[in-house]
């Protein structure tokens, strides 16, 4: 299965920005283990400060094969109309992940205006989140189940 991990603004930082939140492990390790644990599959990354790039590699990836997509939009999902049209639009899963629990922080992080779009949600369990959502990708893949 080829999967797609977008991260937007500022997990370009991640083991650096706010380790009490985010943790101190970076993306790259995640990726890493991802790979690992995942070999079968291949895992592409991409990651952007803004908002029209993010668009424009969720449009591509509607089109090069991509089978699936996580996708952690960063401050994005609690603005972006824009992203959640873009989703819409694809003809793939697309599954949102968040390393921490929004729900737990500010009130202004308890919205998310890409959920609806999304096959579905999984956030607050640190870098692990990107694990869960590429094995729900994995579990819900058409060879696997009848759903899209």
């Amino acid at each position: 299965m080829k999967l797609l991990i977008v991260n937007g603004p500022n997990l370009n930082l991640l083991g650096q920005r706010e380790p009490g939140i985010y943790g101190t492990d970076t993306m790259e390790a995640c990726l890493e283990q991802l790979r690992k644990h995942y070999a079968d599959h291949e895992i592409a990354y991409y990651q952007s400060n803004v908002e029209g790039f993010l668009i424009d590699r969720l449009q591509q990836a509607n089109v090069d094969g991509t089978q699936g997509i996580v996708l952690n939009a960063g401050a994005y999902t609690h603005t972006s109309v824009a992203l959640h049209d873009c989703i819409r639009s694809l003809h793939i899963p697309v599954i949102e992940v968040h390393i921490s629990n929004v729900h737990q922080r500010e009130e202004f992080r308890h919205h998310s205006m890409i959920s609806a779009a999304c096959r579905g949600v999984i956030c607050g369990f640190g870098l692990n989140s990107y694990r869960l959502a590429v094995e729900a990708l994995i579990l819900q893949a058409p060879s696997n189940s009848s759903n899209k």
